[in-house]
């Protein structure tokens, strides 16, 4: 059997998603499995075990006939049995109608029509739920699995010598992402945690646990936000520059900090006690239900507005 899932979403999404990959894969272990997904997503599937190939198209870009008519020949000429739409929206679902594709499988709704299996959109559960219940026209009808991935080994070795370049293959590390970077702020303010406050919570950590050390991310548009914690706090950073370094450095960390970002949903895959900051959106949606993952709501639906006091007890709590 040949699928096709077309996933176009975020790399925090991809994740999301992949607990329905991995249980499609154990119920069809001989299944080839692709997903086509916008090209800045592509990198979350260096840590997946189920896909056999990703294509990429930016479906958010203004594409013309011509691209659109491109990727039904893409997806046509792969012969699939099976396609799978993760978003509600007329135009996928049309797109998938002209590739021929016998089993066509998204939710109710806009575009449903050109489907040939609408199964039941219930947005209020926890997001991977809702990506599993695609499952159900194939027969597969049990509970969602976690979050997992699958780390190659030689970022598990880069993550151990980061560890021992920065000092911290002793002690142990809080880890703090805080997707604070210009493009973040651009796309989605709301979501952002101010640094002044992420410096108090650094500085009162510090003094409470000094023998632990606090490792931030660096990501590529993160320059200011980690020059000014590294001001006013003691502090290590780690670039890793893939999504595997990144997932594999996560893994080593005793507590994550994080907001509402892609590394959030790698800490979850991993296991990595965490404690999740979130503004605009319903943590229920975005985490599972788990002693492990402990969520702190704004009480504004801007993550700024969260008080430094409130992570604070969060961790000492634990």
């Amino acid at each position: 059997m040949r699928v096709v899932a077309l996933v176009p979403s975020g790399i925090g999404d991809q994740i999301l998603f992949f607990p329905t990959l991995d249980d499609l894969k154990r119920h069809y272990p001989n299944a080839q499995i692709d997903v086509v997904v916008e090209p800045r997503s592509k990198a979350a599937y260096q840590v997946s075990k189920s896909v056999h190939e990703v294509l990429a198209f930016d479906f958010k870009d203004r594409n013309s006939l011509a691209d659109w008519g491109n990727l039904v020949g893409t997806i046509r000429d792969r012969e699939y049995d099976v396609a799978i739409a993760v978003k509600q929206n007329w135009l996928v679902a049309l797109l998938l109608w002209l590739t021929g594709i016998p089993i066509r499988i998204g939710y109710q709704g806009k575009g449903s029509a050109f489907l040939t299996h609408a199964v039941p959109f219930k947005p209020s559960q926890y997001a991977a739920e809702l990506y599993h219940d695609l499952l159900q026209p194939l027969g597969i009808k049990t509970p969602v699995p976690e979050l997992a991935v699958n780390v190659p080994k030689p970022d598990i070795e880069w993550a151990q010598k980061e560890q021992k370049r920065l000092g911290v293959h002793e002690t142990g590390y809080i880890l703090i992402d805080g997707g604070s970077g210009q493009l973040s702020q651009a796309k989605e303010p709301d979501k952002i945690y101010p640094v002044e406050k992420w410096q108090q919570i650094i500085q009162n950590f510090q003094q409470k646990q000094p023998d632990l050390p606090v490792v931030v991310i660096k990501g590529f548009d993160d320059e200011q936000f980690v020059r000014s914690l590294e001001s006013s706090s003691d502090i290590k950073v780690t670039a890793p520059d893939d999504i595997g370094k990144l997932t594999a450095i996560i893994a080593g960390a005793n507590l994550m900090l994080s907001t509402d970002t892609a590394a959030l949903q790698l800490s979850v895959a991993v296991q990595t006690y965490t404690i999740a900051l979130f503004g605009p959106t319903v943590p229920a949606k975005l985490l599972p239900k788990n002693d492990k993952f402990l969520a702190i709501e704004s009480p504004t639906g801007k993550t700024a507005d969260i008080s430094p006091n409130a992570v604070l007890e969060k961790i000492w709590a634990g």
